[in-house]
This record gives C-alpha cells, structure tokens and sequence, in this order.
C-alpha cells in the first residue's frame, strides 16, 4: 500500500484527481463488480441461514426481521418513542436508547408500501448494505486500486457477524453514511461529509467517530495549508465541520429535554448495563473465562482483541490516510472501552471497515484464482458462522 497519509492523496479513477464524481452510471460500472460480489456473499449467507433454519425448526424471516434490536426499531417506527421495558435486578430498558433514522425509514417506507416496519426494516438494510458496499470499495478503490477496493467490499461481507448486515438492524444504514462520509473527506467534498456525518448521528451513537475524522482531519489539513501555503475551500470546510456533529447532538439534546436531565442519554443507557468505564468490565470478563473452565473461549477474545490492534497497528503504519485512521480507531475505542452485552462487540465493530484495509491490499495481491477461492472459503464461513450465530446467542 503506498503513503496515503494526505486525505486527498488519488489511487482512484483519473475523475478523483478532477474534483468530480463521475457521471453515475461510469461510478455504478466501476464498482460493479464489488457489488456483484458483495451480494453473492450476502445471498450465500441469508440461503444458509434459511437451510439451517428451516433444519432446526426456526422462521429465517423472524431470525432477521423480528428479534433483539429489531423489535424495538419495529415498535418505535409504529408507536413512536415512549416504551419502558422494567427488568429484575433493577435494569430499565427505555427505548430512547435507539436512534431515529432508522425507525424514522421504516416508518415512511410501511407508510408508503405495503410492508410492515420489520419488513420495511429488512429492505432498508438491503438497500443500504450495497451503498455501504459501494463506498467502502470507493475508498479501498481510492487507497489502493480496483482490486484492492473489491476485496474489501468482500471482506467486509464476509465478516463473521457479516449476517448483521442484512438484518433489520442499523448497522448498514450506518455504515453507508459513515462510509460516504469518510470518502468525501478524502476527496475534499466538506458539505457532503458534514452532511452524512449529521446523519450516520443520528443513526447510532458511534456517530462521534464520523464527527472525529471531519473535524480532526479538516485542523490538520488547515495547518498543512498554512504551513504550506496552499489554498483549502475555508467556507466549505467550515459549514462541513458545523454540520458535521448535528444529528448526534440533536438526539442526545432530544433525549436530555424529554428526560429532564442533562445527561439523559448517558442514564438511559446506564439503565440497560451499558456504558465506558475504559475497557474495565471487557478485561474482567475476559479474565473470568481464562480463571474459569471457559477458558478456550477467554484465549479466543483475546485473540481476537489482539488481531483487531494489531491490524489498526498495520493500518498506521501503512500510513493509511488521516480520516480512515481516525474514524477506525474511534469505532475500535468506544467498542472495547464500554461496557454491557460483550457478545455485541463484534457487531459493534463491524462498521470499521478500514480495519481490513491491510488484508485487502494483501488479497489484491494474489492470482485472481487464488484470490476467489481465498474469498469463496471465507464466505462459506462467513455464512456457516452466521446461520450459528442467530441460530444461538445471536446479537442483543
């Protein structure tokens, strides 16, 4: 991977250096081929899932549609905000712990169509997926080329809770934007980035790492200016800085308002268990299953924690550019400092799409017929893993 420590640093199509998009159907073209991929894997994952399911007995519709998460969406979309859910052991679950976009889409698209908000749910996911897909291969395609760009559309296909993806879930929704939003810092579109930063806020709260790498990446880039006396779009980038934190800080002002308390989201979201106490409860569940006859599983996070660091680590210092670093290593943060359901981290983690920016380049690197069969494999258990998974636990 070259040095790409500059946000507006091309290895894209020649439109890139333009300061143009191309025209859509070009764009569309280019990444026609990441998105064919990234679907075959989401369409290998969801026949999986329906196989297992209907093996075991189970309704692959429901397994994606109408539990966890979902369900509160689905509630929210049709009732709007006001459920309280009051648990043993004190915990208060109050549905002003998710986010509006989504419940927002699912109740205009269910108005619209004939569709409920769970099936509402599930298309927006579908449709936001493949935008997803289509601007995290327009920044690998930026970073590192065609190739690269396509594998990491796969990849993140292809991630172990991949299946979340094509849940009525938020993460799609969320990553669509953020991803968008982080390639147009890299190409210096400031309104556009501060625009879909204002949404991807008000679609999960990890929507502060889209606002870290807008604002962040835009002082560095005005101190490069001023040391090198080159010329930035001053009020573009500062109507794209003021937009940026909006949607984020609306909701949690919302929310503050409707509860009487400055930090009413913060207590919301203490009355589920969750929370940042800087990894303190993750390192004593960890520690509880290696002290314990789960320690296999202890080994396996651990593991798993210290694969996640060290591709950040390959990320640095492959000197990827400044606003992918920032917003992957926001994501990464918030993931293994907070507290509550540990079996989520890996969903929480998922939007960080640059984390695999290191295995992308390397997979680019092979004979295609090496590289499919490398991609096909890891689908397969992709897929496998994911019909587990929602077959069990599942995510909360």
């Amino acid at each position: 991977m070259t040095d790409l420590a500059s946000p507006t640093t091309s290895g894209a199509p020649a439109a890139a250096g333009t300061g143009r998009l191309p025209g859509a159907r070009a764009a569309l073209r280019h990444a026609a081929p990441a998105l064919l991929v990234y679907a075959g894997i989401r369409c290998l994952g969801i026949v999986v899932l329906a196989v297992w399911g209907w093996a075991a007995g189970k309704d692959p519709h429901q397994l994606l549609s109408a539990r966890w998460d979902s369900l509160w969406y689905s509630r929210i979309a049709e009732d709007g905000y006001g459920y309280t859910l009051h648990l043993s052991g004190g915990k208060v679950h109050s549905d002003l712990a998710f986010f509006p976009l989504l419940p927002w889409l699912e109740r205009t698209l269910s108005a619209v169509f004939p569709l409920s908000a769970a099936d509402a749910g599930l298309a927006i996911s579908a449709v936001a997926s493949l935008f997803a897909a289509w601007a995290v291969f327009a920044v690998g395609d930026r970073v590192g080329g065609r190739r690269t760009g396509i594998a990491l559309a796969a990849l993140w296909a292809a991630l172990p809770v991949g299946i979340v993806q094509s849940m009525a879930y938020s993460e799609s929704l969320f990553t669509a934007l953020a991803a968008w939003s982080v390639y147009c810092v890299l190409t210096g579109r400031w309104v556009w980035a501060g625009s879909l930063a204002a949404l991807a806020g008000l679609t999960r709260p990890v929507g502060a790492a889209v606002v870290a790498a807008v604002w962040i990446t835009a002082a560095v880039t005005l101190l490069r200016a001023r040391r090198t006396g080159g010329k930035e779009p001053l009020a573009r980038m500062a109507l794209g800085v003021v937009l940026a934190p909006l949607g984020w800080l609306a909701y949690f002002a919302w929310v503050g308002v409707r509860t009487g308390s400055v930090t009413g989201y913060l207590d919301v979201q203490g009355g589920w268990g969750n929370g940042f106490d800087g990894g303190l409860a993750f390192g004593s569940f960890i520690a509880g299953r290696l002290t314990g006859s789960a320690w296999p599983a202890g080994v396996g996070l651990l593991i798993g924690v210290a694969l996640v660091i060290r591709l950040y680590v390959a990320g640095v210092r492959q000197r990827q550019p400044l606003p992918l670093l920032v917003y992957a290593g926001v994501v990464l943060l918030l993931a293994l400092t907070a507290k509550g359901y540990f079996g989520s981290k890996p969903r929480l983690m998922m939007p960080a799409f640059p984390l695999l920016l290191p295995l992308a380049a390397a997979l680019a690197r092979l004979r295609t017929a090496r590289a499919v069969g490398t991609v096909a494999v890891v689908a397969l258990v992709s897929a496998l893993y994911g019909a587990f998974w929602l077959h069990g636990s599942g995510p909360p």
